[in-house]
């Protein structure tokens, strides 16, 4: 029976000592340091090369578009008990008024305003506020209403998307904390040809979802639902490889298996990349669908990344 001896090339990495590289594993199962050579002290293994290893982690469903900002203006008679028609955006004005989502109807300032004494004042002298119209067409409702200040114009006010905006403020969402295999450091090495498994370590609410939350502005009130669509992970060898899930730990039971839905394998070594090793980064594509003001709405967030580095060392393959 032939078999494969694959002698680490120690001068692979400039930077990376013989004893460190000799006795530092570059995964759990223990690859490395099987047998010395007494003639040149390097570090001799004895493994069963697989065929072509495979690189999970395909591109899939980019996902949601993003919508847009939504209206401002809104109807919602549900509080009034009225449910046709249903809450729904409406035109911010209408003949020369404006509407206003705290009174569910178009203002007018009444001109000229009643005399004092009239039952539209409720007790207030004129100069003391003022009186307005308060149009309703989805219930044909005209009435007039006193108020100190003028009823809020909701057309120049916050957006639907502009206060999801601050619910996902208060989410706190954060990058992914970065599991990967080999692991990072000097002290550790892995192989050309030998799999690399990556996963989202300890996935939380904030960074990976889901996570809800809701926020109030301008008579508007907006629940925000968050979670990762897909993480692209920059290999720092030119490749990008996206993973639709948190990816799956590594275990050293696993030995030498591609990882089933997150991972790749380098082709070269990261020697005379910068510190001689490739630089990881995992960025987190988040979907956040958004709920209130009569609307619905997603909003795509992109931009939350972590790096990390790791070391690949090359391998000569001797037949004997």
């Amino acid at each position: 029976m032939r078999g494969l001896l694959i002698r680490l090339l120690l001068t692979a990495l400039a930077t990376a000592s013989l004893t460190a590289l000799a006795s530092a594993p570059s995964y759990a199962d223990g690859t490395v340091c099987g047998q010395t050579d007494p003639a040149t002290g390097e570090c001799l293994i004895w493994i069963h090369v697989p065929g072509n290893p495979g690189t999970p982690g395909t591109p899939g469903d980019d996902g949601p578009e993003d919508t847009g900002s939504g209206a401002a203006c809104y109807w919602d008679g549900t509080s009034q008990g009225v449910t046709n028609p249903p809450p729904g955006p409406v035109p911010c004005t209408k003949n020369g008024a404006y509407w206003s989502n705290a009174y569910h109807c178009y203002i007018s300032l009444v001109e000229p305003q009643p005399p004092a004494g009239d039952p539209s004042w409720q007790g207030h002298e004129p100069g003391d506020g003022a009186v307005y119209y308060c149009d309703q067409p989805q219930t044909g409702l005209l009435i007039t209403i006193w108020t100190q200040d003028p009823p809020p114009n909701s057309g120049t006010g916050p957006t639907p998307r502009e206060v999801a905006q601050i619910a996902i403020e208060n989410m706190h969402l954060g990058a992914i904390d970065i599991g990967i295999a080999p692991e990072p450091g000097p002290d550790s090495i892995g192989l050309v040809g030998m799999p690399v498994w990556m996963w989202a370590k300890a996935p939380s609410s904030q960074t990976y979802g889901p996570i809800t939350e809701s926020a109030s502005a301008g008579g508007i009130t907006i629940t925000a639902t968050a979670k990762v669509l897909h993480v692209t992970w920059d290999m720092g060898d030119g490749t990008e490889v996206v993973c639709d899930t948190a990816g799956t730990p590594y275990k050293p039971e696993f030995g030498r298996k591609d990882s089933p839905d997150c991972g790749h394998t380098y082709k070269k070594s990261s020697a005379g990349q910068a510190e001689d090793a490739y630089t990881v980064t995992a960025t987190s594509s988040w979907v956040i669908t958004w709920s209130g003001a009569g609307q619905t709405g997603t909003i795509r967030l992109d931009g939350l990344n972590r790096s990390t580095q790791i070391r690949i060392g090359e391998a000569q393959v001797l037949v004997n």
